[in-house]
């Protein structure tokens, strides 16, 4: 039987990269700078969290959930936007298997084949992969690296037409670390009301901010309909438990039947992992200590990655303000591909090709290891770069 055809487009280059790493790993130490998983480094769900999902499993909440949710999960994210200047109802939040669930059945109720959808330039690739799945054109608007990675509102204009859809903003970005500022997006959000489109705003690492402040989408707009994205695998350090939502803020109900649709998927699916939803109320309601600690940790490696990537001449990096990815570019001959397989295979550095998040001539790195573990990846990165110059 051969492969259906929605399949043939789908890549996904973060992990398509660990396959080559694992191969690599049997011959030679692998230092891994490339899936962003806080918990395979020093990082520590918070042990309230934890007691929370434990207290829930013994008390016997393993049955199938509400296929949106459990009302104490939902009424917790509810009253988190409300405290952030957005009215979101109860029964427009939807909780998902991660957040990638939740993104790829928006994307397939809310587009047909023959729609274009705008994402950015560089991207997280799952937006990509259920694009392609289903048959969805993107449109691609470049982010301003000569400004840390910001949005450019008059380049996504330029790349808006009559099959235009909806615009994905994903703040604080993954890959580059940069943050948005307020008068941009809200600059964003006039341009989707006059062009009636949907924006998605991927808020994943809202909490993770390294400098600066983050503005939530949704809390700026009155009327454009803004669906946000979040979790707790990055702010709360659970990316194993995969548990995400989906929240959406339609004031005058321009998406109602886009929405109904994702409701009614969400029904054939069953239900996000029931237990795990009960740490949501903990987290957004709990202490923050874990944030202030990993943002901490944070700055101190994002600082080391970005001194020393800029020391090493034939590449350069923009400063991330937030997250934990940092993105530099390859100024020399070399296409970035070439580069991170040939730094994996011959110093044991796992990084992401740019090309992965559709940005070529740049890679992706993960400064999430202790400092003196990422100071060897540093080592090697260099060594390579003035190898290769040579």
């Amino acid at each position: 039987m051969e492969a259906a055809n929605r399949t043939k487009n789908v890549k996904y280059a973060i992990r398509d990269i660990a396959v080559l790493a694992k191969q690599v790993a049997k011959k030679k130490k692998v230092i891994s700078l490339n899936v962003g998983d806080p918990n395979r480094f020093d990082f520590r769900t918070p042990p309230h969290l934890i007691a929370a999902v434990t207290k829930a499993m013994k008390q016997n909440k393993n049955y199938y959930a509400d296929s949106a949710g459990e009302e104490e999960a939902i009424d917790a994210i509810a009253d988190f936007y409300r405290s952030k200047g957005v009215n979101v109802l109860n029964s427009d939040i939807l909780i998902s298997f991660g957040v990638s669930e939740a993104i790829g059945m928006c994307i397939a109720a809310f587009f047909n084949p023959g729609d274009n959808v705008l994402i950015p330039k560089p991207s997280y690739p799952v937006y990509s992969a259920y694009l392609n799945l289903y048959g969805i054109d993107q449109k691609f608007y470049t982010l301003n690296e000569d400004a840390n990675w910001n949005l450019d509102v008059s380049d996504i204009e330029k790349n808006i037409n009559d099959k235009t859809k909806a615009i994905v903003v994903i703040n604080p970005n993954n890959p580059t670390g940069g943050v948005y500022d307020k008068q941009t997006l809200k600059d964003l959000v006039n341009l989707a009301g006059q062009h009636n489109l949907v924006i998605f705003s991927d808020e994943i690492y809202d909490e993770l901010i390294l400098e600066g402040k983050m503005y939530h989408t949704a809390a700026l707009s009155k009327e454009v309909p803004v669906i946000t994205f979040n979790g707790l695998a990055k702010n709360f350090l659970a990316p194993g438990w995969r548990t995400g939502w989906a929240a959406i803020k339609d004031v005058s109900g321009e998406i109602k039947s886009a929405r109904d649709a994702l409701f009614q998927l969400a029904r054939a699916r069953l239900c996000a992992s029931t237990p795990q939803q009960y740490a949501i109320k903990s987290a957004l309601q709990g202490n923050r200590k874990h944030v202030k600690d990993a943002v901490k940790k944070l700055k101190t490696r994002r600082d080391i990655t970005f001194k020393r990537i800029n020391e090493i001449n034939g590449l350069s990096l923009a400063k991330p303000s937030a997250a934990f990815y940092a993105f530099p570019r390859i100024n020399f001959g070399i296409d970035d591909k070439s580069f991170c397989t040939r730094l994996l295979e011959e110093e044991g550095v796992a990084t992401v090709y740019g090309s992965g998040f559709d940005m070529p001539g740049h890679f992706r790195i993960v400064y999430l290891p202790k400092e003196d573990i990422l100071n060897e990846a540093l080592d090697k990165i260099e060594s390579l770069v003035k190898r290769v110059k040579q």
